[in-house]
């Protein structure tokens, strides 16, 4: 029988399926990943990511290869802090077959780099049916070309494929909506079922793609079924919402994420309120027009300098577009997956790890640059018809000015590569060579040092210790209180530190420097030096009784501000407006020449107060006498009130800078298990750190 070439030509699009289109796909990020691999090992000599996140994944993978499920210290139990739980199961396969330590990075560049393929082709798909194929080809391109993206496969993180199934699902939801009732099968549904399952499971963001599967369900049935039961199928997606919450809550206690309890802002002990909420959510939104979207400073690797008012344009575009394509759904769903990325704006701040919370929502901004390219054409071709062929054009241009910014970020990706490698990797190898096997080491970056070093870690910012997050938040004046409470001899209190100093910003409870991992050639890292120290505990407790006045030590009620146990037993009003976490902190008084009975001690405390507002557990119908420990402004001092039982007892003077220990009685009428103790500023603001109550002498 004769080779029919025309006819197997013809038709090896339908026998490939859409497998077909993923080959050019391939071919480009394929050479995308070699030119960034090459750069990579080029600067470091072995494999490297460019982020100390990674290297969270991989150590919960080999948790997971070695039977543990989602710890992350050797001998703790399950842990909410990670932020993906597929990622890590998928690199887990490759540590069960051999890739262990830094070889885990290899298969993560390659299902990097195979997601960002994917993405490319879901990008082309999304923008097919709005502009036209051939323009969408340029939003393909600009997908395959954009910086950030090739940044982002060669991470090591889980941005890539959390951008693919959003946008998957995303084009998907908007066939599904599209198609007539015939063509709505069992199998199509069952697919946005499982994306929107899946899509939270990669990273909490991908509830954008749970929430797509549920309105495209909920607003069309399968077929030709009708009624609220046929519907009722677009519940199924909130299922994959709900495994982590649920899981979290079987396990720890608590539903949410100690991710969540770090860095967002609605669990902020700093904004209580809608009022003290928006202003650094709008500063947050603010930025990313006037900033990041402009492609200035964080973003100027990626983006050309200038572009905030095309990508307003672009946003725009998408309604047009699908408008004019009597495509509704589909840009309904496209502008969603462009909005997303203002959910990071309710976060602490975006714009650490090159902004990598913002990249999966690009995919929606590029098929608006299409769309837009699109409606130039069609406004071109009222004069001239040729002129539709600006579409492709326009959009194939601006995927090249993306193009000419991917040198400058594959170097950057390459040097933030081996800055990790010369400062995270290199003092995890350390301490694992260096410090002793029941080392417990505290750090604040989580990721290589623990992964390397095979030690027991202690988080200090909470992600991965169960109990800490809050500490973190509140400042480093109630960590260093929390680490008074556990007490010097608690064998979960580190023994070692493994920190940035500035961050950590508890000097008391950091001994003499034993090695130091120093890189000033990068500006990914969060200092030039993280350094080791041993645990140094003659602070601890060193202010828990007054230094500087006299006291019998039969204390009837003590407040230690900072401590938040301590505050919350005395309903202690911690919250001023203004006051964010870096007004927590800690206080250190160096030992005294000239009074050689005053040692050195610190305190935790609030700083930059307005007033002070708690409740003192007093006898009642007995004097007690007071003792505040307060700091006066570094630049001001000064003058404040004290109230007890809405009676003022005392008036402060409070030098600039110095600590006081201030003495007031609380007359015997006013003192009750419940007395309202009140302190006011007069002039200046003053540092709240300790306020003890014993029965006053006659």
């Amino acid at each position: 029988m004769a080779l029919d070439v025309r006819n197997l030509l013809t038709s090896l699009p339908k026998r490939l399926g859409t497998a077909g289109g993923y080959a050019p796909a391939l071919i480009v990020s394929g050479a995308l990943a070699f030119k960034t691999i090459r750069a990579i090992l080029a600067k470091a000599g072995h494999p490297a990511v460019p982020l100390d996140d990674a290297f969270i994944h991989f150590q919960y993978a080999r948790n997971l290869a070695s039977g543990h499920f989602f710890t992350y210290a050797p001998g703790d139990s399950f842990t909410s802090g990670a932020t993906s739980f597929v990622w890590p199961a998928a690199l887990a396969f490759f540590h069960l077959i051999g890739f262990h330590d830094l070889s885990i990075i290899w298969p993560a560049w390659i299902l990097g780099f195979i997601a960002h393929a994917a993405l490319v082709v879901e990008t082309w798909r999304l923008s097919s049916r709005l502009t036209g194929k051939h323009t969408a080809y340029g939003a393909a391109a600009m997908a395959a070309l954009f910086g950030g993206f090739t940044w982002f496969a060669a991470s090591g993180m889980e941005t890539i494929p959390l951008s693919w199934i959003i946008a998957r699902t995303a084009r998907v939801a908007s066939e599904w909506c599209e198609a007539a009732p015939g063509d709505r099968s069992k199998r199509r549904r069952n697919e946005l079922i499982a994306l929107g399952i899946v899509a939270p499971l990669i990273r909490p963001e991908g509830m954008l793609a749970t929430g797509m599967a549920c309105v495209a369900l909920l607003s069309f049935a399968a077929g030709a079924a009708k009624g609220w039961r046929a519907r009722s199928w677009g519940l199924m997606p909130l299922i994959g919402a709900a495994i982590l919450p649920l899981l979290n809550l079987v396990m720890t206690g608590h539903a949410g994420t100690t991710t969540a309890q770090v860095k967002w802002l609605p669990l902020s002990p700093y904004y209580p309120t809608l009022a003290t909420l928006w202003p650094p959510i709008r500063a947050n939104i603010q930025l990313m027009f006037s900033t990041l979207l402009n492609g200035e400073q964080w973003s100027a690797i990626f983006i050309p300098k200038g572009s905030t008012p095309f990508a307003i344009a672009a946003l725009i575009a998408i309604p047009i577009a699908g408008w004019r394509a009597a495509r509704p759904w589909r840009a309904f769903f496209i502008l969603v997956f462009a909005l997303g990325i203002f959910l990071p704006c309710t976060y602490g701040s975006y714009l650490w790890n090159r902004l990598r919370y913002l990249w999966p929502f690009v995919p929606g901004w590029l098929v608006g640059f299409a769309c837009l390219s699109r409606l130039v054409a069609e406004a071109a071709a009222q004069l001239h018809p040729r002129w539709i062929s600006l579409g492709p054009i326009i959009s194939g241009s601006v995927a090249g000015l993306l193009a000419s910014f991917l040198s400058w970020t594959i170097d950057d990706v390459a040097q933030s590569a081996s800055a990790i490698d010369r400062q995270q990797v290199t003092l995890g190898i350390w301490a694992r060579d260096h410090l002793p096997a029941d080392a417990n080491i505290g750090v604040n970056d989580t990721g290589a040092i623990a992964y390397m070093s095979g030690k027991h870690t202690f988080d200090v910012v909470g992600l991965t210790t169960a109990g800490e997050a809050r500490y973190w938040v509140a400042g480093a004046g109630s960590r260093f209180e929390h680490y008074e409470r556990m007490g010097a001899g608690n064998p979960r209190l580190p023994n070692y530190f493994i920190v940035y100093p500035q961050w950590m910003s508890c000097d008391p409870v950091l001994g003499t420097e034993l090695f130091e991992a120093a890189v000033y050639d990068q500006s990914i890292l969060g200092g030039t030096r993280m350094v080791v120290y041993p645990r140094r505990s003659d602070l601890l407790g060193s202010g828990d009784k007054p230094v500087q006045v006299r006291s019998s030590g039969a204390f009837v009620d003590v407040l230690d501000v900072a401590d938040l146990e301590s505050e919350a037993e005395h309903a202690y009003e911690y919250f001023q407006p203004g006051n964010i976490e870096t007004s927590n902190r800690v206080f250190q008084e160096s030992a005294d020449f000239d009074e050689p009975t005053i040692h050195a001690w610190a305190d935790g405390g609030r700083f930059e107060r307005l007033f002070d507002r708690f409740e003192a557990h007093l006898p009642a119908g007995a004097p007690v006498r007071g003792i505040a420990r307060l700091v006066g402004a570094q630049s001001t001092g000064a003058m404040l009130t004290v109230s007890a039982g809405g009676k003022q007892v005392a008036t402060l003077q409070l030098t600039a800078g110095h600590a006081m220990e201030a003495e007031f009685i609380i007359p015997a009428e006013v003192a009750s298990p419940k007395t309202r103790i009140e302190l006011q500023v007069l002039s200046g603001s003053f540092g709240s750190l300790h306020y003890w109550f014993e029965t006053a002498r006659p």
